[in-house]
């Protein structure tokens, strides 16, 4: 008998055991390939039907022991409920640039010194302590110029 034909009573056993397809699939693709290495050694098996599904039980063992470790069955499958997808329609495509104009102008509005600031911190994402010493101003003042960015920007915005 050759190898594959063993691999729809494997993939029968693990669909019986585990109750997942895709899980079937995969474990019995682990049996073949633990076999393939096994066989490199190039040593014969006496019972192959008996070693494959000797090897089929390990790998049941060693995924159970995995999902236990992982904490597998308290995990929860996400669903697109959980996570819509956003639709590109050309009215959100519209919105989002409508919007980004506004941000654009509001960021035009700014003094130079608070506008600067501003884009180092969101755009370049420097931090406070490196666009103090960037600018050659304290800290405070940096914490200072974003929140009166923040407060302009979403001033202009809200709506």
């Amino acid at each position: 008998m050759t190898l594959s034909s063993y691999i729809p009573a494997l993939r029968a056993f693990f669909v019986r055991n585990v109750r997942d397809q895709t899980l079937a699939d995969d474990m019995t693709q682990e049996v073949m390939l633990r076999l393939h290495v096994r066989q490199e050694n190039k040593t014969a098996i006496e019972n192959m039907e008996g070693y494959l599904f000797r090897i089929a039980a390990s790998v049941m063992t060693d995924n159970a022991r995995r999902d236990k470790v992982r904490h597998r069955s308290s995990h929860g499958e996400l669903s697109e409920l959980d996570h819509p997808v956003e639709e590109l329609s050309p009215e959100r495509v519209l919105q989002g640039r409508e919007q980004i104009a506004l941000v654009a102008a509001a960021l035009e509005e700014l003094p130079e010194r608070t506008r600067d600031v501003f884009v180092l911190r969101r755009f370049e994402e420097l931090s406070y302590a490196e666009i103090a010493h960037r600018l050659d101003i304290s800290v405070s003042a940096v914490e200072k110029h974003v929140a009166k960015a923040m407060r302009h920007i979403l001033r202009r915005t809200a709506g």
